[in-house]
């Protein structure tokens, strides 16, 4: 009997965790992350846990059957069950030898160490099953960065699947597998908590308080699973989901571990394919508040971008001039800012603020993510790391741009090879006169003017090809434009027709139709290109897809093509690693031509 697949919708995501409704879209029983429960578990609300678990061993090797709990599966009229052979697979060490059973199933489907380097029917990947199993996750787990590359592996190759990892979730550690991508859990390790009488809690196993009357019960372990999975749900839905995968990765130093590998090989991966968000909504903040956000790929992506990719303004190429950040965000909007400004004087310094974490924040891009968008604890104090990453981007910024000199208003210390150092802070507060008044005279002695009116009029246009080549990679469709409008928000004309406007709320530009033909012409946004035949209604969605760029983050303005011709743009609502197999829509429409 054909088995039929769980219908599936993303509702939010956040990095490769994802909040999905399973059933019917229009009316939902249950979401993911969710438990999976066996016999020996007590009964849960489906909308906690969607699947049930039973294994056969009579027969070896052993079937394992998943159960829906309610009509999860198209038309939605019956249950379904899936079967699974566990096969007989080599331990994770013996990865090099190209043997063993590697299991089988169609809708729920088994994957090992061992089948992911020797199965070559996982590499197409068109089949997305509707939950897959990864049978030797305790043995990965024990084995430092194989259960982090696993999950990562088969996270990336079906995007469209739920992935269980059987034997190794608790609530202390689920927000963290499912930021690694893991979407279900089970009750293995509290059925263990229980028989030797501990609470496993989102903090992690502990004894129990006798003043209090706890219990270790199976119903009390369920409760802290009810609360882990309610708080995992949450963030994912409002992009918090970091945050608390750093709280929970505090609860031993095996997870700690977990999230630093999670983080080295996923900054890896999106070098090659799109993993993150371009752009977030007002509002949105990213918690910089432990020492291991300083490990977040958009943390780094923005370090490398800044230190060996983005150029100043052309006005804005002697003089390198180093600020201290500020609590508000973007800074330009903080009284201390309103000062520096007003003392600078000059537009023709480069104006860079120094921060943690992301090191530095040139002023032109400061209202772009996560720039303007992240919150971290200010104690006027840097650590030996936030200092040597400042300094090493300092120094990689002077060599490329090639300053004049640097004017330091900043409280760190640099010392960039072959350029002078002026200390305009001399010990005393950035917002001191003193301070302020030695900024305003070294400006004067680098720079004999300021721009002239014709100047001033050109470095508008001069700002925005920085932020274009920041976001695009290029600046070459603003040639021959001109900038117009009262700031905040700028037009962008080009022979007398408007096409485009800059919105640095948004921290993003709004092309308008007549700028999509100049914009595929000189390739400046990514492109999706849909089947020939396929008639374009709605959104974008998989069954659409005949290729796309790889590197699609989320928010991302996309070219749609079919057959060479350009149809439109779309805004990507997911990162290319969803990509063409995700559940759900992919993109949502925005220009039709």
């Amino acid at each position: 009997m054909e088995e039929r697949p769980i219908g599936r919708d993303v509702i939010a995501r956040d990095r490769f965790s994802r909040l999905i409704s399973l059933g019917d879209r229009n009316n939902p029983l249950t979401w993911s992350p969710g438990l999976i429960t066996s016999d020996l578990d007590p009964q849960l609300p489906i909308s906690i846990a969607p699947l049930a678990s039973q294994i056969d061993s009579s027969e070896i090797p052993s079937t394992l059957r998943i159960k829906t709990r309610d009509r999860l599966c198209f038309p939605f009229d019956s249950v379904e069950t899936w079967e699974m052979s566990s096969g007989l697979p080599l331990p994770p060490s013996l990865v090099e030898s190209d043997s063993g059973d590697f299991g089988e199933g169609m809708e729920a489907m088994p994957v090992t160490w061992g089948s992911l380097h020797h199965d070559e029917s996982l590499l197409d990947g068109k089949h997305q099953p509707s939950i897959i199993a990864i049978t030797d996750s305790p043995q990965l787990a024990a084995n430092r960065g194989m259960l982090e590359r696993a999950i990562l592996t088969v996270r990336t190759t079906f995007p469209g699947s739920l992935i269980w990892t059987p034997g190794i979730s608790g609530p202390d550690n689920c927000a963290l597998l499912s930021w690694m991508g893991v979407d279900m859990f089970d009750l293995g390790r509290s059925r263990t908590a229980s028989s030797l009488g501990i609470l496993l809690t989102e903090s992690g196993p502990r004894e129990l308080e006798p003043s209090t009357g706890e219990e270790a019960s199976m119903e009390a372990q369920c409760d802290s699973w009810i609360r882990a999975i309610s708080a995992t749900r949450s963030a994912i839905r409002k992009g918090k989901l970091r945050q608390l995968a750093e709280r929970q990765s505090t609860s031993s130093p095996r997870s700690v571990e977990r999230l630093r590998i999670h983080d080295e090989i996923s900054y890896e991966f999106s070098m090659l394919v799109g993993t993150t968000r371009s752009h977030v909504e007002s509002g949105f903040n990213l918690r910089c508040h432990s020492y291991e956000s300083r490990n977040d790929t958009k943390i780094r992506q923005w370090r490398n971008r800044v230190t060996d990719f983005h150029d100043p303004p052309e006005h804005q190429r002697d003089v390198l001039l180093l600020l201290p950040c500020s609590a508000k965000k973007p800074y330009k909007l903080s009284q201390s800012h309103s000062r520096f400004r007003k003392s600078i004087g000059s537009q023709r310094a480069h104006e860079v603020m120094v921060t943690s974490p992301l090191g530095l924040v040139p002023r032109e891009i400061e209202d772009l993510w996560p720039a303007a968008h992240y919150d971290i604890p200010v104690t006027g104090d840097w650590d030996d790391d936030e200092i040597r990453v400042i300094r090493e981007m300092v120094n990689k910024l002077v060599k490329r741009i090639g300053y004049r000199s640097v004017i330091n208003h900043s409280s760190v210390e640099v010392f960039p090879e072959g350029v002078e150092v002026i200390d305009t802070r001399v010990g005393d507060s950035a917002g001191s006169k003193e301070s302020l008044d030695r900024l305003s005279q070294a400006l004067s002695s680098e720079f004999e003017d300021n721009l002239s009116k014709r100047e001033k009029k050109g470095s508008r246009l001069s700002v925005l090809k920085s932020i274009s080549s920041f976001q695009f990679g290029s600046d070459v469709w603003l040639d021959g434009c001109e900038v117009r409008g009262r700031p905040p928000i700028l037009t962008i004309t080009k022979d007398g027709n408007q096409i485009a406007k800059w919105n640095p709320r948004n921290g993003r530009f709004s092309f308008s139709k007549l700028s999509l033909p100049l914009l595929q012409k000189n390739q400046i946004l990514k492109s999706v290109e849909i089947s020939e035949g396929m008639k374009w209604i709605g959104d974008i969605f998989p069954s659409y897809i005949q290729s796309y760029d790889r590197t699609i983050e989320s928010g991302d303005e996309l070219l749609i093509i079919q057959n060479g011709s350009l149809l439109g743009t779309a805004r990507a609502v997911a990162p290319a690693w969803e990509w063409p197999h995700g559940p759900g829509r992919l993109a949502k429409s925005r220009h039709r031509l």
